[in-house]
């Protein structure tokens, strides 16, 4: 079972990496997260049940130094979306600090010969991993510590990372900001909170067998049936398996622009807008909020009637700028032409157009190309040209993709129209 979570891991973060590493920069830190939880979970397959010399030989102590990552992921992928600023500061570093003491610790065996490792490999399958010399292994970092201690390092940062990412979390409810964050899209908020539930469960079950086999000399409880390894495939299934029942999570959150200046440039009446004294807190709210800050409780008042006309400033900013520019023209337009051309952030205008237009990308510029095309049959043209040439004047890449477009816009196809439209 571990094996097929660890695969099934794998292939979800390289989904969330494929699909939407480039509009939604968060889930860069989710797809990492989840390679770097299977990534752990299928060393600790192949060490304690795979049997084989090579494959032992290859992971064991050699592949591990990433997975001290996965806590330091999970807090960027928190900050980043509680702030919707998923840039890394140069401060970020620090937080590879153990991920680099592990490797320094480990490097005597890290450069060990191959063939030493095939005997190390032979040890942890015949004996299990308490038989291996590790003052040797470790290196000098870690040749005083206790094995538990070396062993449980990894959890308890885990651990401390949850509790700072479920703080965050905390602090944005007590500030009475979830109301702003996640307006419209609760499902984060409680996706954000089963995140961290299964990946307690997982790390507290897993820190647990490694007391229980270190401690108490127990060498068996990972290859046994029991309470901690049914809670700790409980908490890495349920990890791994609760994205596909948020798929909205590849999806960016609409969020309060972070400068006056947008304020200014949307259409709001002016007595919705802030005043001068309100002015000075929006703008230390936007500074705050690309900090990886929550705005202070005093903003929110002030902010909630510029938050809820958003998305009427997308809307308005985005069909001006179609009916004056006529982008849709352009044969390769795209989503992100179009985020350039109203100086809007692709994750809001893919939001806008999931949760409120209820269209993809694809059908909103296809209606104004059919809109264009009609005009152009009720004008005449027609007579001049082919429909074919009408469609790829519109915008379309060819006769077949026209016409599909415009029979599900219109319910009819072309000729029809063009036949209706002579009889009128």
């Amino acid at each position: 079972m571990v094996l097929t979570l660890s695969i099934l891991g794998i292939i979800l973060s390289a989904i969330l990496l494929y699909f939407n590493a480039r509009k939604y920069t968060s889930s860069i830190y989710l797809g990492i997260f989840f390679f770097l939880i299977s990534l752990y979970g299928f060393i600790q397959y192949v060490v304690l049940f795979s049997k084989s010399v090579v494959l032992v030989g290859i992971v064991f102590t050699n592949v591990g130094f990433p997975t001290y990552l996965i806590g330091p992921v999970l807090y960027f992928y928190f900050r980043s979306v509680l702030s919707d600023n998923a840039r890394l500061k140069k401060h970020d570093l620090w937080h590879l600090l153990p991920m680099v003491v592990y490797l320094a610790g480990t490097s005597e065996y890290l450069f060990t010969s191959w063939f030493y490792k095939m005997d190390i490999a032979t040890m942890v399958i015949n004996g299990g991993i308490k038989q291996v010399p590790f003052t040797t292994e470790l290196g000098f970092l870690f040749k005083k510590l206790p094995l538990l201690v070396i062993y449980l390092s990894r959890p308890v940062l885990v651990m401390g990372y949850l509790l700072w990412s479920a703080g965050l979390l905390l602090r944005y409810k007590m500030l009475r900001m979830e109301s702003m964050i996640f307006q419209q899209q609760h499902f984060m908020q409680k996706w954000l909170w089963i995140l961290l539930g299964f990946l307690f469960v997982l790390v507290l079950s897993h820190s647990l067998q490694l007391v229980e086999t270190f401690a108490v000399s127990n060498t068996a409880i990972f290859k046994t049936l029991n309470l901690l390894q049914i809670f700790s495939a409980i908490g890495l299934a349920g990890l791994l398996i609760s994205p596909f029942f948020f798929p909205e999570i590849l999806y960016g959150l609409p969020r309060l622009p972070g400068s006056v200046e947008m304020a200014k440039r949307t259409s709001i009446p002016s007595a919705s807008l802030p005043t001068q004294e309100s002015e000075k807190q929006l703008e230390d709210a936007g500074n705050q909020s690309s900090e990886g800050k929550p705005p202070t409780s005093e903003v929110i008042g002030s902010t909630s009637k510029f938050e809820s006309n958003y998305l009427d400033f997308i809307e308005e900013q985005t069909e001006k700028y179609m009916q004056e520019f006529q982008p849709y023209l352009q044969q390769d337009f795209n989503l992100t032409q179009l985020s350039a051309l109203v100086n809007i952030p692709v994750h809001h205008l893919a939001y806008y157009f999931r949760e409120v237009k209820q269209i993809s990308f694809t059908d909103f510029r296809n209606r104004w190309r059919i809109e264009h095309a009609k005009n152009l049959i009720l004008e005449g043209k027609s007579s001049g040209l082919t429909l074919e040439a009408i469609g790829l004047l519109s915008g379309f890449t060819s006769r077949n993709t026209f016409l599909n477009a415009f029979k599900k816009a219109e319910g009819i196809s072309p000729n029809a129209f063009l036949s209706q439209s002579k009889k009128s």
